[in-house]
């Protein structure tokens, strides 16, 4: 008889998308062992008619499921990297960090994406709201809510010309491919950066389940692993539980990495941008040294409206 092994999932369509890319990728890997999806419902999912800001973001949409993980109700976890508070509890660890889709964000609108065109926009984001009213100060932001098929919907429901969402969600359930009436516009890094980690998945384990580590460690993928951990330390260091909009993308050049991170209030009128460069086996002290940076360039005036 197969060993079994359960992977809490949230329930949309995209993490069931995610978590059964990691079921298939180990069951391929490990044929005499069985995999199966646990879906479990997180505040996040459950509360859909309040902004995230309102809410608290620092673990939404995962603290049931390390719940369920740490008594032992599944085996392991696959979350989006992005939405891991960078405070992992005890006695749990991010066993592997699976190769990054496209980490950029994108411009889902009716007609041809172009900014000038486009008066009113949704995002759950404050992030993404910061960022494109530090570009197009005029644009109307509109708080929406739900998974990615919810937003689009919404388009049309509150009458939006575009939202803006991740581009993995778009790839990973294959809305590019094929006839659609939407045009999808990736936004450059030069404007927008992303949330840290976005892209990556993350598979969670307790620290003491020796086999599942091991097994999960032939998933990890050592460059986006190095990356996001800049990227978090980076959260980390500025305090990344805050509510307030931050952004971070690492890339590995040679035996550096190269750190852009941003801090921005949420109505765009203030962007502190840095980049920073440094030795890639020690991806943390890169992170927690532009913190500073940004902290020094004025970063700690924003920061310091969190509640």
């Amino acid at each position: 008889m197969a060993k079994k092994i359960s992977i809490g999932t949230r329930g949309s369509r995209l993490a069931i998308a995610q978590s059964s890319i990691v079921a298939d990728e180990l069951s391929k890997k490990f044929k005499y062992i069985k995999f199966e999806l646990k879906i479990i419902k997180t505040k996040g999912d459950m509360i859909l008619n309040v902004p995230l800001s309102k809410i608290g973001g620092k673990g939404l949409f995962v603290k049931e499921i390390e719940q369920a993980l740490l008594k032992h109700k599944i085996d392991l976890a696959v979350h989006s990297l992005k939405d891991l508070p960078t405070d992992t509890p005890k006695k749990l660890m991010i066993a592997a960090v699976t190769k990054r889709e496209d980490p950029r964000d994108v411009i889902i609108s009716r007609g041809t994406g172009q900014g000038a065109r486009i008066k009113k926009i949704g995002t759950s984001s404050l992030r993404r709201k910061a960022q494109l009213l530090a570009k197009w100060p005029d644009l109307d932001v509109v708080d929406i809510r739900g998974n990615l098929d919810t937003r689009i919907r919404k388009m049309d429901e509150l009458g939006l010309d575009a939202i803006v969402v991740a581009y993995a969600g778009i790839k990973r359930l294959k809305l590019e491919v094929g006839s659609w009436k939407f045009r999808i516009a990736k936004i450059p890094f030069s404007w927008m950066l992303p949330a840290s980690g976005q892209g990556a998945v993350a598979i969670e384990c307790r620290s003491d389940d020796e086999e599942t580590i091991g097994l999960l460690k032939k998933l990890n993928h050592p460059l986006t692993e190095i990356t996001t951990r800049a990227e978090r330390a980076l959260l980390f260091a500025l305090g990344g539980g805050c509510q307030v909009p931050i952004g971070a993308f690492a890339v590995v050049r040679g035996n550096k990495i190269i750190l852009d991170g941003v801090v921005a209030k949420t109505d765009g009128k203030k962007v502190i941008r840095a980049k920073l460069s440094g030795p890639k086996n020690d991806p943390e002290k890169i992170g927690t040294r532009l913190a500073a940076k940004l902290i020094k360039m004025g970063a700690n005036k924003i920061l310091g409206t969190c509640e």
